[in-house]
């Protein structure tokens, strides 16, 4: 399993000097990256993750909402293999109709990326697990109309802020989870509250076990109340440390 930072993390860094900030992230010891809204930096990001020998296994980008052409091209540039829809809409969760709607749309885009060699997957917020569809989560339905071939990222955090036990969530949805955001915090809606993992609520060991299929485990936080590349520093010495 590798562990990975998705950039939004150190967005407002990245925005002032993209390739200092990618150098910065290697320096503390990661080898891999999740980007994001990539498209647009493809270049710059390809050059500067090449410089530090730093992989991109996966990536975030509005797949059912922008121009897949475009994004699963980046994505072959940055060696991609994974893109990864981090948003719809949470008008789109309330009923078992809107759910459906969005599988068929993951899976198309599924369809079309294969013609690039890329994987589709999906990540949730809260939103997907406070909706209920016959006493089931909203994300737990749109995994039964999922092709096979399109896999969840199943964001831990936001997860138990939606109501879930992200432990009990993982083990239900099975192989159907590839890669999964590790984020800690006192599971609160408010971003600022996040800290670096091991620093909060979430049991991240039982987490990262509950995935027996695991191939990315990606730290980030939404924001953080002090310097960000402290929280990304401790986080990544937490996880090397291992369980204790």
């Amino acid at each position: 399993m590798t562990y990975s930072l998705q950039l939004y993390t150190v967005r407002g860094p990245l925005e002032k000097d993209l390739p200092g900030t990618i150098k910065r992230v290697a320096a503390i010891g990661y080898t891999a990256v999740e980007p994001y809204n990539f498209v647009a930096t493809a270049g710059q990001l390809a050059a500067a993750l090449t410089a530090n020998n730093l992989t991109a296994p996966s990536g975030h980008a509005p797949l059912l909402r922008e121009d897949q052409h475009q994004i699963f091209s980046a994505a072959q540039q940055l060696g991609i293999s994974t893109v990864i829809d981090p948003h719809v809409d949470a008008s789109r969760w309330r009923s078992e109709e809107g759910i459906i709607a969005t599988a068929k749309a993951l899976n198309a885009a599924a369809a079309k990326g294969a013609g690039y060699g890329i994987r589709v997957g999906y990540h949730n917020h809260e939103f997907e697990l406070q909706s209920r569809i016959n006493g089931r989560s909203g994300l737990e339905v749109l995994a039964d109309h999922l092709d096979p071939s399109v896999v969840l990222e199943v964001d831990t955090y936001w997860a138990a802020v939606g109501g879930e036990d992200p432990v009990e969530l993982l083990g239900r949805l099975g192989d159907r989870v590839k890669l999964i955001h590790l984020k800690d915090g006192p599971l609160t809606k408010e971003n600022k509250d996040q800290v670096a993992l091991g620093q909060g609520s979430v049991p991240i060991w039982d987490v990262i076990a509950a995935v027996p299929g695991l191939e990315v485990g990606v730290v980030e936080l939404d924001d953080f109340n002090g310097d960000i590349f402290d929280a990304v520093t401790e986080s990544f010495s937490y996880l090397k440390a291992g369980r204790n």
